[in-house]
């Protein structure tokens, strides 16, 4: 793959520079704004039973955080210590001590009375507990029990009726791929983790665009680009150590653009806490914004394109990287014959962006010899994602902006290890080191010495639909193994999501603590298993951050709180094997995690060097510093494909509004703020236009409701900076709007984004007994997605 190699963190600026600053006022008093101090102050308060083995984890620990890596307090873009809030925030998942078993052993309607945020400061689940059918309480069972009632059960089981799903919540390299080679080795193909419901379409675009799924360029490439395009992402929120690398970034001349219907209070300006310069007077962050529609970014970049084509008319190489697209790409006719189609009318409909804002765009990246284009759920969570996705591409592709320093594509990922969950196997569609089919099958076939079964497993959203199949029906899921995960709070349709998962014969919740999802019945037995985290793994564990480096993260000594039964994750799975297929279970065997990194060396070459990772600060890069470097990507002919798509028809009816779901001050479905301290609003707050609030005379802060077909929300107005006919709940409390069943076309992404309509609260309850009929509607009558 790639021949250079990264160069290790760089010093930063020493000398401030003030035209960054938001206000010369200290700290940023008067403003709505996160008070990073105040907040550390309780992490601390939070953790002091255990203070030094937090410490421990913070200094010499990979961060389960965000994907950016952080080993201990280093990483390898800037120099200098980096500690952030979120990484603070799930620190205590790792330090507390047991449930207290007054509360874990209650009756079980007084455990549904908390809510995953007061479930997970209850602490961590401290030995196996079963529920069985009729019981009001969870009891105390032996690791032999547990583990024969679930192999019991997989005996009788046909190998297509149950599922393995593995969610984001510091998971290393080393359990993925041993839970998907047991799974695999168990007979079943049912096997999904938590990126398919964040990038898995960012992965399915850049194999089809160039080749590879994973980010092209480093952080580094940031730092003196002449663009930094952020599409649909809150960066500075979900990733807060970015906002350090934007300052610099800024410092040595880059622009930094966002895409975004909404302008985000935290990619407008940011305090950004390590940061003394920044901590005091703040960060401007983004240059320009760019309003877009929800779900009109192909259109907007149709429009891009079109104005290229347009400079290219009046002088060749003015806009197209001619040279670059002649060597190394495909399709320029067809992108170029599909772009002069699209009318500037119909661009400026779909995308909300007036003409001249789209030239002014179109002008300043034709004029960029480099630029990094980065993107996160605002692209991935829609049906048409992957289409979105490979648009980008292609701009990148038609300015030769890829395969070198300062340029490329990135997917910038939400968590520590989800980057490597798809590249260990744990995925339907894929095995280590390729695709699920041809050479690739066949050669992991050889190296595990089992056969596979050769039949396509589902996504998680099928499983989860396949619960409720007919008894006789060969795919009735009758057991779920979850590793972590709450589908009650991630999933669309939580109503359905629950009737499912109560459902099932057998649920398995191996997890840290106890969330939502765990309280529901099931029809034989709920069976929760207590997991090791990251920092209590034997013989330590890798993860893989979105830039493809390999950290390896060490087993971190001194917890007081140690939870004595709980076990490693990959243990547990080679234990189950050896409990359903006892004579053959010595294939799935591995005596310790080094065992497993030496052979994740050879079922995925791009990881060859995993192997080698042994102590505290260890890190290498699969792909060296650019994947497609000097333009040569990993394809047959060695050529990216500019890859031409419509733009999407989102069934938006006159009136109607698309509504977003967004994340406040959380990470993933985890919720740490009842009041987002970027924007002051509240979990059922419904982010929207003051104009359009005009329009339907609601006043901010009123009550009012969205409908469709597939659910009621009911919130208060509030007037933010947002792309008129656009509205944003939060996740996942606006999840009720949301249908199941609708999933984006190639990498099986539910749909985050719907049409609603929108009224003020008294007005909707007086007429829906007489005209809204709220579940009961044809399925030709359905709203389409956005």
């Amino acid at each position: 793959m790639g021949k250079t190699k990264h160069p290790g963190p760089q010093n930063k600026k020493a000398m401030p520079d003030p035209k960054h600053w938001v206000s010369p006022i200290p700290f940023g008093l008067g403003k709505i704004k996160p008070k990073h101090m105040r907040d550390t102050a309780k992490i601390l308060w939070e953790n002091k039973d255990n203070i030094g083995y937090a410490a421990n984890i913070l200094t010499k620990g990979v961060c389960d955080g965000c994907a950016l890596g952080v080993s201990g307090l280093y990483d390898q873009t800037l120099k200098g210590p980096h500690v952030c809030t979120t990484r603070l925030n799930v620190l205590r998942l790792n330090t507390a001590g047991a449930i207290k078993p007054e509360i874990l052993h209650a009756d079980i309607d007084e455990l549904r009375k908390y809510d995953s945020t007061e479930l997970r400061k209850l602490g961590r689940i401290p030995y196996p507990m079963i529920r069985r059918k009729g019981e009001r309480t969870f009891s105390r069972i032996t690791w032999d029990d547990a583990m024969n009632m679930i192999a019991e059960k997989m005996k009788v089981l046909d190998p297509k009726q149950y599922a393995f799903y593995l969610t984001s919540r510091g998971i290393t390299n080393e359990s993925y791929y041993v839970a998907g080679k047991v799974a695999r080795f168990l007979g079943t193909n049912h096997i999904d983790n938590a990126s398919r419901i964040c990038h898995s379409p960012s992965k399915t675009a850049l194999k089809r665009s160039i080749g590879v799924g994973a980010s092209t360029a480093n952080y580094l490439d940031w730092i003196g680009t002449d663009v930094l395009l952020f599409w649909g992402s809150v960066a500075s929120n979900s990733s807060p150590v970015s906002s350090k690398y934007m300052l610099e970034a800024k410092k040595n001349g880059t622009k930094i653009i966002v895409v975004n219907p909404y302008r985000e209070p935290a990619m407008d300006k940011y305090w950004i806490p390590s940061n003394p310069e920044s901590a005091l007077f703040g960060t401007k962050i983004a240059d320009d914004f760019y309003q877009v529609n929800i779900g009109g970014d192909i259109a907007f970049m149709h429009g891009i394109m079109k104005h290229w084509f347009e400079m290219e008319k009046a002088e060749r190489g003015s806009a197209i990287n001619h040279k670059f697209v002649n060597e190394h790409v495909n399709g320029y006719e067809d992108l170029k014959k599909k772009v002069k189609e699209q009318s500037w009318e119909e661009i400026i409909k779909s995308s909300g962006v007036s003409k001249e804002r789209i030239i002014e765009l179109a002008e300043l990246l034709a004029n960029s010899k480099n630029a990094v284009y980065a993107w996160a759920l605002g692209l991935t969570m829609h049906s048409f994602a992957t289409d979105n996705i490979s648009q980008v591409a292609n701009l990148a592709l038609l300015r030769g902006h890829l395969g070198r320093k300062h340029n490329g594509l990135m997917p910038f990922r939400g968590h520590s290890s989800v980057q490597g969950s798809g590249e260990m196997g744990a995925d339907p569609f894929v095995l280590p080191g390729g695709d699920f089919y041809g050479d690739n099958f066949t050669r992991i076939q050889n190296l595990w010495g089992f056969e596979l079964e050769k039949w396509q497993g589902d996504i998680v959203g099928v499983t989860l639909e396949n619960i409720l199949l007919p008894e006789d029906h060969e795919r009735k899921i009758k057991l779920y193994y979850l590793s972590g995960g709450n589908f009650l709070e991630t999933m669309p349709d939580p109503d359905f999501i629950e009737k499912a998962l109560s459902e099932l014969d057998i649920r398995v919740h191996q997890d840290i603590i106890l969330n939502t999802s765990t309280l529901v019945d099931a029809k034989e037995a709920v069976i929760v298993l207590p997991a090791k985290t990251r920092y209590e793994q034997e013989g330590g564990g890798t993860s893989t951050s979105t830039e493809r480096m390999v950290y390896f993260s060490p087993e971190i000594e001194g917890n007081k709180n140690k939870i004595e039964e709980a076990r490693e994750e990959w243990k547990i799975y080679i234990d189950l094997a050896k409990r359903v297929k006892p004579e053959t279970a010595h294939l799935v065997e591995f005596k310790n995690a080094q065992q497993i990194r030496d052979e994740i060396a050879v079922a995925n070459p791009s990881y060859d060097g995993i192997q080698h990772l042994k102590k505290a600060g260890d890190v290498f890069q699969w792909g060296g510093a650019w994947l497609c470097e000097d333009g040569i990507c990993p394809t047959p002919d060695g050529k990216g494909t500019l890859i031409t798509v419509d733009i999407p028809d989102l069934g938006k009816k006159e009136g109607q509004f698309i509504v977003t779901s967004r994340r406040g001050k959380q990470f993933n479905s985890m919720v740490y703020k009842e009041v987002d301290p970027l924007n002051g609003a509240g979990r059922y707050d419904v982010l929207m236009n003051a104009e359009d609030g005009k329009d339907l005379s609601i006043a901010e802060g009123e009550g009012i409701v969205l409908y469709n077909g597939f659910g009621v929300f009911q919130g208060r107005a509030k007037f933010v900076d947002i792309a008129r006919g656009n509205v944003e709940v939060h996740f996942p409390e606006g999840n009720f709007l949301l249908p199941r069943g609708r999933y984006e076309k190639f990498a099986g992404i539910p749909d985050y984004n719907i049409t609603v309509t929108l009224e003020k609260a008294d007005r909707y309850n007086a007429r829906k007994d007489v005209e809204y009929n709220e579940k009961h509607i044809a399925e030709d009558e359905i709203d389409a997605p956005a």
